[in-house]
């Protein structure tokens, strides 16, 4: 283990002689939970696909851009984060929080090694409340029953869905899920979702298809359309479903580069 790495809770066992995909992301991201397996996996990757931890880091560098939006033009307060994974730098509840002391952040996943580390590294301001919530991202009720337990769903709640919704093989499958959750939520909520693209990397593809036939749990890269179809019913933002180093760009960034992962902003009507 890295010697920042939160040890599990007693209850976990945590096989530390496979890598683990959170865990992988987690040390693209710069963070400090993996272990030396892990590492060399995400070695492994970038060998193959040295561009991955540019698409890792501006995909988290996109989500900071849409929440830092969120509570400063949308005035949101309320975020649901389906699909959390490790907790690493800038996570959702430190960019709201930062900016608004009294936003509310749930957060959602259904592996026991990223329920271990909320545990211990999910904190939130006096104001504000962070809460972890322990279910699967194929139970949208159940989701939004618990999420309940600390937001008030009658006020516009913004749900975000960070490379996630990849996990899902079936695209008809994973847009009802998207449809299930914005609908649990009011008018003048919103929706922040990015995720793995084709059409913009044949190495990235040809990297990721090659991970997915080890036997590791898959993520599947999506055409851009069906990304956008995500979208269905809401009122996209500008620019639009975009390469996600292209959604507004901090002016002080160098120029920005396409990369293959798709996101946007929209608005609950």
């Amino acid at each position: 283990m890295t010697d920042h790495a939160t040890a599990p809770g007693p209850e976990q066992k945590i096989d530390t002689s496979v890598p683990h995909s959170a865990r992988i992301w987690n040390y693209w991201l710069g963070g400090k939970d993996h272990y030396p397996v892990d590492e060399q996996a995400g070695d492994a990757y970038s060998t193959v696909f040295p561009g991955i931890v540019t698409v890792a880091r501006s995909s988290r560098a996109f989500l900071g851009r849409s929440i830092a939006h969120l509570v400063t033009e949308a005035g949101i307060r309320q975020f649901l984060d389906v699909g959390t994974g490790l907790p690493t730098e800038d996570n959702t509840h430190e960019v709201a929080q930062r900016l608004a002391p009294d936003a509310k952040i749930v957060y959602v996943d259904h592996d026991p090694l990223v329920l271990a580390h909320a545990r211990a590294l999910l904190t939130s301001t006096p104001e504000g409340a962070t809460a972890y919530v322990d279910a699967d991202l194929a139970d949208p009720d159940r989701i939004l029953s618990a999420a309940a337990g600390t937001l008030d769903l009658s006020r516009p709640t913004a749900l975000i869905l960070s490379n996630i919704l990849g996990h899902v093989a079936d695209h008809e499958q994973a847009r009802t899920i998207v449809a299930r959750l914005m609908d649990g939520l009011p008018s003048g909520s919103y929706l922040s979702l990015n995720d793995g693209s084709r059409g913009v990397d044949a190495d990235y593809e040809q990297a990721q298809d090659a991970y997915n036939d080890t036997g590791a749990i898959p993520y599947f890269l999506r055409p851009v359309d069906q990304i956008t179809a995500f979208f269905d019913g809401l009122e996209l933002l500008d620019p639009g479903v975009v390469s996600v180093p292209f959604w507004r760009p901090d002016g002080t960034a160098p120029a920005p580069r396409p990369v293959g992962e798709h996101g946007g902003l929209a608005r609950k009507p």
